[in-house]
This record gives C-alpha cells, sequence and structure tokens, in this order.
C-alpha cells in the first residue's frame, strides 16, 4: 500500500492529466435572460462578495483546496498563495489532518500565510478531527475559516481508504460549537443535496461549498490509481448546478453557499451566483494554469476569468454580485428536469 505522500503524489499527477467529468457540470443547461439596456458603466461594477462571518472578499473566486501534506506539495502551495496574493484571492489548503496527526510536512501549510500574510486563508480537516485539531489548523494558517471536507465516495474508490463514515454529522457539530472561525463544509465531487444541506445548518454550520460533479473527480483520480476499484463511482454525484439549485432550496441568498465542481469560466460563474452562490471554488483549472506557466501566468488567467465575469454582470444590468439574485433565468435538459422535480 502507498504512503501518504505517495497518495499525495498520485492526486496531484492524475489531478492534471484527467479531463473534467465524466459527469457534466450542468451549468451549459442554465441560459440567462440577457438584458440589453443596461444601463451601465463597466467601471461601475464591483465584484465585492461576503460570507458569513468572513472578511468581505475583493470577488467570488476562491482558490480551493487542492493538496498538502507532502514535499512537492509545498512548492505548489507557495506559489498558488502567490497567485492569491497577485489577484487578491481568498484561498484554502488541501487537508491538514494526515499532518497535523504524524507532524509532519506542516510547512507544506504554513508556507501558505508566509507568503500571503494579509490574505483570507481557510483551514481544512477531515470530519474526523477533533476540535482540538481543527483548532491547531486554523492556528497554523491564521485562518479566516475552517474548511470541513466531505469525501465519502473518493474514500470507497481509494485502495487505503476509510470505511467507516459514522459519527461525522456528531462530529461535525462538536467543530461548529467550538471552532474561533466559521465552519465551512465542503463536498468533493459528489455535491449535496437538501436534506444534508438542512442537517449541517441544523448543527451550526456557517457555509456550505457544494462540491458538485462536473470538476476534478478524485473517484476517477482513484480509479487511475487503483484499477480494480468499483469504476462506476466515477459516475456518481449530482452536477454542480442542480446541486447549487438543491441549496438555494435550504439556503436563502448571501447565506453563505459556495459552488465549487467543473467551474471554469466567466459565465459558470456568472450563473452560479445568479443560481445563489455568494462564491465560487476553482482548483484543477488554476493548477493546471500554474503548473503550464508559473505564477504570473496563472494571475493573468485568473484575472482575465474576473475580467470576463465583469462583461457578464453588465450584460445583466447588474453592478454588484448580490443583484444577481434577480436575473431572470431559463433551463434546458436535466436541469430542468430537475427544478420540476425540486418544485413539486
Amino acid at each position: 500500500m502507498k504512503t501518504r505522500e505517495n497518495r499525495k503524489h498520485d492526486h496531484i499527477k492524475y489531478a492534471l492529466a484527467l479531463a473534467d467529468g465524466p459527469l457534466e457540470n450542468g451549468f451549459s443547461q442554465v441560459h440567462v435572460v440577457p438584458n440589453c439596456l443596461p444601463e451601465l458603466n463597466l467601471s461601475q461594477i464591483s465584484l465585492a462578495t461576503a460570507l458569513p462571518g468572513i472578511p468581505t472578499l475583493e470577488h467570488p473566486i476562491i482558490i480551493n483546496a487542492m493538496t498538502g501534506g507532502a514535499q512537492e506539495a509545498e512548492e505548489i502551495n507557495k506559489q498558488l498563495a502567490q497567485v492569491a496574493k497577485l489577484t487578491h484571492s481568498a484561498m484554502a489548503v488541501g487537508s491538514q489532518y494526515g499532518s497535523i496527526k504524524s507532524n509532519n510536512y506542516l510547512e507544506s501549510f504554513t508556507v501558505v500565510r508566509r507568503e500571503n500574510p494579509q490574505g483570507i486563508v481557510f483551514a481544512n480537516v477531515s470530519p474526523l478531527a477533533t476540535v482540538c485539531e481543527g483548532q491547531q489548523a486554523v492556528d497554523m494558517l491564521e485562518a479566516q475559516a475552517l474548511q470541513v471536507h466531505l469525501n465519502v465516495a473518493q474514500e470507497l474508490a481509494m485502495e487505503e481508504g476509510d470505511r467507516n463514515f459514522t459519527g461525522f454529522l456528531k462530529s461535525i457539530e462538536a467543530l461548529a460549537n467550538n471552532i474561533s472561525v466559521p465552519i465551512i463544509v465542503k463536498e468533493t465531487g459528489a455535491g449535496m443535496a437538501a436534506e444534508q444541506i438542512n442537517a449541517l445548518l441544523n448543527v451550526g454550520v456557517n457555509i456550505i461549498d457544494i462540491g458538485g460533479a462536473g470538476g476534478t473527480n478524485f473517484m476517477a483520480i482513484e480509479a487511475a490509481r487503483f484499477p480494480t476499484t468499483n469504476t462506476e463511482l466515477r459516475t456518481w454525484g449530482l452536477p454542480t448546478a442542480i446541486s447549487l439549485l438543491e441549496a438555494a432550496r435550504v439556503m436563502s441568498h448571501n447565506q453563505g453557499i459556495i459552488a465549487t465542481g467543473g467551474v471554469r469560466t466567466g459565465l459558470e460563474v456568472l450563473k452560479a451566483l445568479i443560481l445563489g452562490a455568494n462564491a465560487v471554488g476553482m482548483a484543477g483549472n488554476i493548477l493546471k494554469f500554474l503548473v503550464d506557466g508559473g505564477v504570473e501566468s496563472a494571475a493573468g488567467e485568473l484575472v482575465k476569468i474576473l475580467h470576463n465575469l465583469q462583461d457578464f454582470m453588465l450584460l445583466t444590468g447588474c453592478k454588484t454580485v448580490p443583484q444577481l439574485t434577480k436575473v431572470p433565468v431559463y433551463f434546458t435538459g436535466e436541469v430542468l428536469a430537475a427544478r420540476q422535480a425540486l418544485i413539486k
């Protein structure tokens, strides 16, 4: 069986090698009704957005959790932190849980705060973490929030993965009620449905990151690492757009929704914000920008997405992110079917 460091290396390698999917994120079936009389100047558009308990974000794109806990990850996190600093982006680190348990490779995480001392940084642990371990993860980074990641399908696909998922909600409740910063519960590619989102809100969770299907597929990554696994897990999950509709059913706008899962373009960011997200997570595409072109190139690509988002906001007649929830949209395909089913 491979070591944790081997696994981290494999995850980076296959995340770069494999395409998104096979499920699509669903945003191609979400259509925005244009406003041909926006009565706006592009310079009036503000990208600022808010998440409960976290300082105002200058724009809605979060460089989301990718890696940590290995020698190779230290340089990647260093460069991601530099991209975050250049673009004024919030950034989450990968899971700190294993490193806290073993007291190894802590620098692969602390490098983020060193490189971006004024930035908004999210710590990250497993739902298995104790309150003490969760607070240690926060303190290590002087983090403004703590992500608790859910990756049950990935664990099942992983040869060395967990098989016991009891007690998660109770553990999350303890973290939510005792950690000094807001808690973000984040799925990692299978999406969230309304019932589980409600359960998380009821135990004190502040923010939901739906982590829908359609982006980097960790079940496919595990299948590449472990070909005899249950390969059908690659097709498991709710597309991001549908999971976002589920979140919007139970959370009021601006309550705290992050949409992650194959969101790659300015137009997709716009659609996610219209459907109720306060922010959007990106990971796989940012990593590829970084590996292909370095820090400056990755920062430039992210800025380009933000400029494109501003263009589309103008085309809706909206000056601010909160106004986007009033923009009319219509649905086709399976997203339409899901929307109709949710209304019933």
